[in-house]
């Protein structure tokens, strides 16, 4: 005979399982009875109307804490209106107020209800995060809505099956295997983006899996070739993937997988999956997102989704695919033959086909310039890495108790607005006349020109005077002639073809930095002592948004250095072609004209400074420059005017693109200290912000 104690514990188990709902279809029946639309449901719970409609169908149940509250709502509507014309009995007890978990951010401002799908939308059953998985965050930012994809641009898969997207969703995957989980998200997920440019493409919706959701997918928990950074051809997820008649790119599955078939008609079928355990999220661009709640990263990706675009790999990746997603190669063009449209060239694009650089513009491992054993010098624009000597520092400098860094804000995107490349083929020119205007190389001899030793020559990266002659971008030659000296080009490679290419990049960017900034609490309407409290405290105002931070400022280098992407991997040999210039985002002279104008607009403000403060850099690095100064605060040697405004054309505090910030304050004696060793200052106030290829 059972005990007590096992019947108890039996009751208790009855007790513990989840309330029992009525047959599907009575619960359209009661909805329908009771004259509420799946729509006004859907708003009450919090979830979608495809959710609604999938509970009501039977594809899907309810989980909790919705499923408590959808349970009450149909007793209630029951004893209302009973089926068969049984009398109806009391008043239905009212539908209860949907907790905060429901809302998704625990302090968020009320989220409004999804708005009703279209007949096309796909079936996609959604529920809310528990507690311990909601955003910490204080508001979760949704991008607009387009109805072909009425669940944001991506998802965070965890291990339970649930899918966090922007704006609190989170839907329910059922996905046991890679495949099936493609399959997901292109029929029944609602997951993409819109195209950025009307002659472009949607973004393929991202799928990121946390270290449990690539276990049960049979991942394994780290990769193997540390070097490829890739599974091997013959291990099981490769092989079903390929079975199932889906395709790899040539980066195969690693961290940023992407798994495809061949469009139809106008249908991409593509999904880009990210991988947490394989380090998919870099923590040099992404700080700590790795970390977050599977809500948390959905947040961080989703607002870097909806201000710059969907990631596609790293940051530098996704970097050069805005700039093609914004300047797509072609465009519909009607064929004056037949009437019909095809696919035509997009004016101010850089075209369907990579394009050799002039021989002074790329490397010698370049198939084109090592065919013809090219000895003649090559560009080299580069960033500034300089120190002033110490013999030339004053004893009133000395005296001075600090050093300051003052950071340009994206100082290579302020370098792109307005810049015009160029778009087509070089073309080689024997002792031509300069003209600022013309995009390209000019063999120059600068060393004739004579500038104060206590600043940086503006003519190399490492601020030493130039020796004879050498290659330059027209940015740093048109730079030598504003400051008043004589320029005659020996040779150049130039551009016939010109446009501002990079226009749009840079304004997306500018507005997805300024907006982020404006989250944290920087805004353009603060005074420069504000400014420089904000800064101080943006970091811990919200985590998340201090990653998209981050991340925005990373694609900026990162997309920069993509464009001189160098060969990689202990077997190449010089001469051999490589993946990345293959393709036609490898230009070499655009990297080098960003940098060229960055490192031109640095010396000049450095150059302003000097003749309204006569003050001095003790070094710079990249696009932070150090100075004694006789506070920690910049406010006390940073120009002014009498009326309190700041000196145009000098270093100015604020959050656009361009401005400076505080960097980093230390004492005087230990930067002169660096300094006699031969080490730069602004390298250990701050990390380097180098453009460089990913690499390097």
């Amino acid at each position: 005979m059972a005990t007590e104690e096992e019947l108890l514990a039996n009751v208790d188990a009855l007790l513990e399982e989840e309330p029992q709902l009525p047959p599907p279809a009575e619960r359209a029946r009661l909805r329908e009875a009771a004259g509420i639309t799946q729509a006004r449901l859907a708003a009450a719970l919090k979830t979608s109307t495809q959710t609604v409609k999938n509970w009501e169908n039977g594809r899907s149940e309810p989980k909790e804490p919705r499923l408590t509250a959808y349970q009450r709502l149909l007793k209630g509507w029951a004893v209302k209106y009973p089926a068969h014309g049984t009398p109806a009995g009391p008043a239905p007890v009212a539908a209860p107020q949907v907790p905060a978990t429901f809302t998704g951010p625990a302090t968020s401002t009320p989220q409004t209800a999804a708005p009703q799908q279209s007949p096309a939308a796909p079936a996609t059953p959604a529920r809310p995060a528990s507690t311990s998985r909601r955003p910490a965050a204080k508001k979760a930012t949704r991008p607009a809505l387009d109805p072909r994809f009425p669940h944001g641009p991506l998802a965070v898969l965890d291990g339970d099956g649930s899918a966090y997207g922007v704006g609190g969703i989170v839907l329910d995957c059922p996905a046991t295997t890679v495949v099936e989980l493609v399959e997901w998200t292109l029929r029944e997920s609602g997951l993409g983006a819109p195209k950025l440019h009307r002659h472009g493409k949607d973004q393929d919706p991202l799928i990121v899996l946390t270290a449990a959701a690539a276990a049960k997918l049979g991942l394994p928990e780290r990769l193997e070739d540390r070097r490829g950074l890739r599974l091997p051809e013959d291990h099981p997820v490769v092989k079903q993937v390929l079975k199932a008649k889906w395709q790899l790119t040539q980066r195969g599955f690693g961290p940023w997988a992407r798994i495809y078939r061949k469009a139809q008609g106008r249908d991409r079928q593509c999904v880009q999956l990210a991988v947490l355990p394989w380090d998919a999220l870099d923590s040099r661009a992404w700080p700590g997102v790795a970390e977050m709640e599977p809500a948390d990263v959905a947040r961080v990706l989703g607002v870097y989704a909806q201000r710059v675009i969907t990631p596609r790999g790293s940051t530098a990746v996704s970097g050069l695919e805005l700039m093609t997603a914004l300047r797509p190669p072609t465009r519909p063009v009607r064929d004056e033959e037949t009437g019909n449209w095809v696919s035509g060239p997009n004016p101010g694009s850089l075209g369907t086909e990579p394009m050799d650089p002039a021989p002074p513009e790329g490397q010698p491992e370049h198939p084109a310039i090592h065919r013809i054993g090219w000895k003649g010098g090559f560009l080299h624009e580069e960033a500034y890495q300089w120190v002033r000597p110490v013999d030339l520092l004053t004893d009133e400098e000395c005296t001075l108790p600090y050093a300051v860094g003052l950071d340009l804000n994206t100082a290579f995107l302020a370098a792109a607005a307005r810049l015009v490349v160029g778009l087509s083929e070089p073309v080689h020119f024997h002792a031509p006349k300069f003209n600022p205007k013309i995009p390209g190389s000019w063999l120059v001899d600068l060393s004739h020109v004579e500038l104060d030793p206590r600043l940086p020559s503006p003519f190399t990266p490492t601020g030493e005077r130039p020796t004879g002659p050498a290659w330059y971008q027209t940015h740093t030659v048109a730079y030598a002639q504003e400051l008043g000296h004589n320029v005659e080009p020996i040779e150049a490679y130039l551009r016939r073809e010109t446009g501002a290419y990079l226009d749009p990049w840079h304004d997306r960017l500018k507005n997805a930095y300024v907006d982020t900034l404006a989250d944290l609490g920087v805004t353009k309407d603060l005074s420069d002592a504000e400014f420089l409290a904000a800064m101080e405290r943006h970091k811990d105002v919200d985590p998340a948004m201090a990653a998209v931070l981050a991340a925005i400022k990373a694609t900026v280098k990162g997309g920069i250095g993509k464009l001189f992407e160098n060969p990689q991997g202990k077997g190449y040999k010089d001469g051999d072609p490589w993946p990345a210039m293959m393709r036609p985002t490898w230009r070499p002279d655009i990297r080098a004209a960003v940098i060229s104008k960055a490192r031109v607009n640095m010396h000049r403000k450095m150059l302003k400074m000097a003749e309204f403060t006569g003050l001095y850099p003790l070094a710079v690095l990249s696009d932070c420059v150090v100075y004694p100064a006789p506070s920690a605060s910049p406010l006390d040697f940073l120009p002014y005017s009498e009326s309190g405004k700041p000196i145009p054309g000098a270093f100015r505090l604020g959050p656009t693109p361009g401005l400076a910030k505080l960097e980093g304050v230390q004492t005087m004696l230990w930067a002169v200290d660096l300094m006699e060793q031969g080490l730069n200052p602004a390298r250990h106030i701050k990390g380097g912000d180098a453009v460089m290829d990913e690499g390097e």
